[in-house]
């Protein structure tokens, strides 16, 4: 690991993205293309180190810090296959495995374009691209030469004089941000917010309140991770909204207590994304937040008592108490009834929206009849199911030469 620009005592892989080192982030990516053995090279073990030492074996994998090339040797025998990784390259994870893995190749740009961003030149036109998938026979040759030369630099010459193939890596790799070389703490620090943007592209917003969950992450989520806030903070951030949301309908203030559960849903969003984006740029092998789909379930459990304790039904003489349950229980399990049959209806995504159904039950506590207004829903999402139902029992219509079969 070499020194980072202009910070002689930082070393370029300790550099943090998103909270986690860069070499962090090779790790998961190592991981994720059957690395056994994980080999950094540097002059002392260090905290951070021991820290990736940890991470690795969590994941099944044996790890090693050497001080010299030559070390290196002892460890990969001729059948391996050799991951090398540049000092500080950071690349999306479905990228890399998509160009890494499918046997030896050496990762190259143009030399005009790698050399400006700081990658290492091979010949006259081309420089390689800080990522090569080499045979384990390859490594004797590192025997041969003076013991001061750096592995990378000289594995990638041995690799060229081998003849092994050279892909030339995508340009729009380099200009949407998803293949770069960090050289400093202030390209780290510009890297970031492209990073996050990246990792939540494919997120589902589909519904107001995913789309500002996704807003939130993507404007905020680069600071928070840097200053090491994990996702589980942000979600027992969520956790006290929710509690403070349910307390403040036992006093009776409903609307504000809808409201904070919408809150709250928005929060725990949030916490979910940010958790999803370091799954997916980490390459975890853990398991990640089995607890999600119950909170979802204890939250509509909120949802369902407020409604409850807002009903004037027990108001009424001689209704028992219990009366007042049925309807928000039945709206809710409507809800996620819908979501089961049509999933891919664009408006079924706005009825797992909490944000909303949130917002919706506000204005009718505060505005409308509410007992008549959660009836009105029901009756709507009933309707819904029926024309949900009656679209799914449509026959299928078939061409007169297609002999009566439908696909």
């Amino acid at each position: 690991m070499d020194a980072a620009q202009g910070e002689p005592q930082g070393l370029r892989g300790l550099l943090p993205i998103g909270g986690r080192s860069i070499l962090r982030h090779q790790l998961g990516l190592a991981m994720a293309l059957g690395c056994s053995r994980i080999v950094v090279l540097a002059e002392t073990l260090t905290n951070d180190l021991v820290a990736l030492q940890h991470a690795a074996e969590a994941g099944g994998a044996r790890f090693h810090v050497i001080a010299s090339a030559r070390a290196l040797a002892p460890l990969v025998a001729a059948e391996d296959e050799l991951l090398v990784l540049g000092e500080g390259l950071l690349a999306m994870p479905e990228d890399a495995l998509r160009l890494l893995g499918d046997g030896p190749v050496v990762l190259t740009l143009p030399v005009e374009t790698g050399l400006p961003l700081g990658f290492e030149r091979i010949d006259i036109n081309n420089a390689g691209a800080g990522a090569m998938l080499l045979p384990g026979k390859l490594i004797a040759a590192l025997g041969d030469l003076p013991g001061d030369w750096n592995p990378g630099s000289a594995l990638l010459r041995i690799a060229s004089q081998a003849r092994i193939i050279q892909r030339e890596l995508p340009a729009l790799l380099l200009d949407q941000g998803r293949w770069r070389l960090i050289r400093d703490e202030a390209e780290a620090h510009r890297a970031e917010p492209g990073w996050v943007r990246l990792h939540t592209a494919g997120a589902e917003v589909r519904s107001p309140g995913s789309w500002i969950a996704a807003g939130i992450v993507r404007m905020l989520g680069p600071a928070l991770l840097h200053a090491g806030t994990r996702p589980y903070v942000i979600a027992l951030g969520a956790v006290v909204m929710a509690l403070l949301g349910t307390g403040a309908g036992w006093f009776g203030w409903t609307g504000a207590g809808f409201a904070m559960l919408a809150v709250a849903w928005l929060v725990h969003q949030v916490a979910s994304l940010l958790a999803r984006v370091e799954r997916d740029s980490l390459i975890s092998w853990s398991d990640g937040a089995p607890l999600d789909h119950l909170a979802d379930w204890v939250l509509d459990g909120m949802f369902i008592t407020l409604c409850a304790w807002r009903s004037e039904i027990p108001a009424v003489t001689g209704v028992p108490w219990g009366i007042a349950w049925f309807p928000p229980v039945v709206l809710f399990m409507l809800l996620r009834l819908l979501q089961r049959l049509r999933p891919g209806e664009a408006w079924i995504w706005w009825l797992g929206d909490r944000f909303v159904i949130g917002a919706l039950l506000t204005v009718s506590s505060i505005l409308f009849p509410f007992d008549f207004v959660l009836r009105a829903l029901v009756i709507a999402l009933l309707v819904a199911g029926f024309l949900l139902a009656a679209k799914a029992d449509e026959p299928v219509r078939t061409s007169p030469g297609d002999g009566g079969r439908a696909a």
